[in-house]
């Protein structure tokens, strides 16, 4: 019918149809220039010669890559990709204003480190031997492991969203098994209790012989110290100190019920390359959540000595992440486990509604191993199953899929520690579950079929207000 019509149309007015036919070829030819043009601009612009050097552009999802220190030191200055990276440079790009009589103009500039810049054989700094770097970028050219580990563990001041400032928690984490122990410990911040004073505590919990026994201290402390020296963190006679890499942590705690008490020197060494970098979420009102895992998983030292019965801690391996932000309201599902010579972790984190839609939020799965990250998925699904009975979990079932990972991580639970809430913190009526799990693990992991079981942790919450 097209076809007719258009023979119908030619015949009858020839030239008019003519006109119209070049017309539109002329449009099409144009538009497909002007796109092919476009493409080029775009990939020029996006060209290392004219951001500032080098063969490759590392970028984050915004423009701006976010923990820029610890990918120079964690991801290229170690593991597979160190042998490769000749030379690597941050560099960053701002409007400045150059005012005189006439107004303001608009200057584009970029800034980065001299010798590396230079390194990366950089047009603008070539040969400018009067450039050099300053203390501050020495500590980019040559990061300090400590001090990366600092910043990635630095405690974090209470942003102005009065609102949620009584939610305000921020806490390290260690976890780790040995032959006969499994212990769990948390160094937790809480809101202020005066203008310059905060809440700070310290809480053990042991397993043994499959029973959980914990032990815990609290004390005020001044907020401008505790920003100042964070991670290293004292409360009464319990501390931990980061010490190059690491983390050395002392005990002498009472039980949080009864008698008994727990002490403990403990030792986590931490492995570069097997850290997870610093990750803000942010919603309405002010509110976010931060998370970080320093120690994905390293060698522990040392022993828990537990109503007198000595635990050496020789041998094992330990795990160490950091968490912050407003904790009203907000749920979360997490877990660990080591195996094949991986570690694995996921997580999600469920905002408060009036911060964002929780559905929206997605989760992550990765996977390190001895050299760095091997996989990433932020295409995640966490299905639980719960005791009908109990409304307590008795399988989790993860699965993840990116472009170097298919994971599936199915856990039976074996065992549970719940803590009930408190009013203020992360809301009323709900349970905070640490789970103790035995997972099996399959798919793939970059090149590697991975395929085992292993124990490993798992946190969830259950309550009345929640029941998936």
């Amino acid at each position: 019918m097209i076809f007719r019509l258009a023979v119908r149309s030619l015949l009858a007015h020839p030239i008019r149809t003519a006109v119209l036919a070049a017309g539109f070829g002329l449009g099409v030819s144009v538009m497909a220039a002007l796109l092919g043009i476009g493409g080029v601009i775009l990939e020029q612009a996006r060209a290392p010669q004219l951001v500032g050097g080098g063969d490759v552009v590392i970028g984050g999802m915004t423009g701006q890559l976010s923990s820029a220190r610890f990918i120079m030191s964690g991801v290229l200055g170690a593991g597979p990709l160190a042998g490769q990276v000749a030379a690597a440079s941050p560099s960053v790009r701002a409007n400045l204003y150059l005012l005189d009589g006439h107004g303001s103009t608009p200057v584009r500039v970029r800034g980065g480190i001299p010798s590396l810049e230079q390194r990366l054989d950089d047009s603008e700094t070539r040969g400018q031997s009067a450039w050099t770097d300053t203390s501050a970028d020495r500590a980019w050219a040559a990061p300090d492991p400590e001090a990366v580990l600092r910043a990635m563990d630095r405690f974090h001041p209470i942003p102005d969203a009065p609102a949620r400032a009584a939610s305000w928690a921020e806490w390290l984490y260690f976890n780790g098994r040995g032959q006969d122990v499994r212990f769990y410990l948390t160094f937790l911040s809480g809101p202020r209790v005066s203008e310059d004073r905060r809440t700070i505590g310290v809480r053990l919990q042991v397993e043994r012989a499959g029973r959980m026994t914990s032990y815990a201290a609290s004390a005020e402390v001044d907020e401008r110290e505790l920003l100042a020296s964070a991670p290293d963190l004292a409360v009464g006679a319990n501390r931990v100190r980061l010490e190059g890499a690491v983390y050395r942590i002392a005990l002498d705690l009472p039980a949080q019920r009864g008698a008994g008490h727990a002490t403990a020197a403990i030792a986590l060494t931490a492995t570069p390359g097997r850290s997870l970098a610093p990750l803000v979420i942010r919603g309405a009102g002010g509110w976010l959540s931060g998370y970080t895992v320093p120690v994905m998983a390293g060698p522990l030292a040392g022993s828990i000595t537990v109503d007198g019965a000595t635990f050496d801690l020789a041998g094992a391996d330990g795990y160490h992440d950091h968490n912050w932000g407003f904790w009203d309201g907000v749920r979360w599902q997490w877990g660990q486990v080591q195996g094949d010579g991986l570690s694995f972790v996921y997580g999600r984190v469920r905002p408060p509604a009036d911060a964002a839609d929780p559905d929206r939020i997605p989760g992550f799965l990765a996977a390190l191993g001895p050299d760095g990250p091997v996989g990433y998925a932020s295409d995640v699904t966490i299905e639980e199953t719960n005791d009908p009975a109990t409304n307590r979990p008795r399988r989790i079932v993860v699965r993840g899929r990116g472009d170097a990972l298919a994971l599936t991580l199915d856990m039976a639970i074996e065992q549970e520690t719940s803590t009930t809430m408190r009013e203020g913190l992360f809301g009323t009526g709900l349970d905070f579950l640490q789970l103790r799990a035995r997972y099996a693990v399959s798919g793939h992991a970059g090149d590697r079929t991975i395929n085992f079981t292993a124990a490993g942790s798992a946190e969830t919450f259950r309550g009345k207000e929640q029941s998936r």
